[in-house]
């Protein structure tokens, strides 16, 4: 049989308060220290988790930003397409209406200088016709 002498409880009694002391002064500071680590890494974590969903709500802001933007700078542009057309068929109207102009002025001064040269040639005619007919008589 096994017996129980006084050093077993001595021992036992020693196991006792050796595990109180350690308790106090190891066991819950460690347990402490894992604790406020845990806390730190969850917290670190957390933090990392709201920055990339900032950063994603940030870049879908950018993304649409940047399509608005596209839109407005393609209607402007549509805008100034259709404004210079529109300029440049005024402005083809117009320099077409001034050749047609300058093409009837121009008509009409023809048709004036050609009919003064055929009234001079009518006069020609009938000078050089009497010194044909003055050279025949002559003759």
């Amino acid at each position: 049989m096994l017996e129980f002498n006084n050093w077993i409880f001595v021992l036992f009694l020693n196991f006792i308060i050796l595990f109180f002391i350690l308790n106090a002064i190891l066991f819950k500071p460690l347990l402490q220290i894992f604790k406020e680590r845990e806390d730190s890494v969850k917290g670190d974590l957390d933090a990392a988790k709201d920055m990339r969903e900032k950063s994603e709500e940030g870049i879908a802001r950018l993304n649409r930003e940047l399509a608005e933007s596209r839109g407005k700078a393609k209607e402007i542009f549509e805008a100034l397409k259709a404004e210079g057309l529109s300029k440049q068929k005024e402005m083809l109207s117009a320099t077409e209406a001034e050749a047609f102009a300058t093409l009837e002025k121009a008509r009409a001064e023809i048709k004036s200088d050609a009919e003064k040269a055929r009234q001079s040639l009518r006069a020609d005619v009938d000078k050089f016709s009497d010194e044909i007919v003055r050279k025949l008589v002559n003759v």
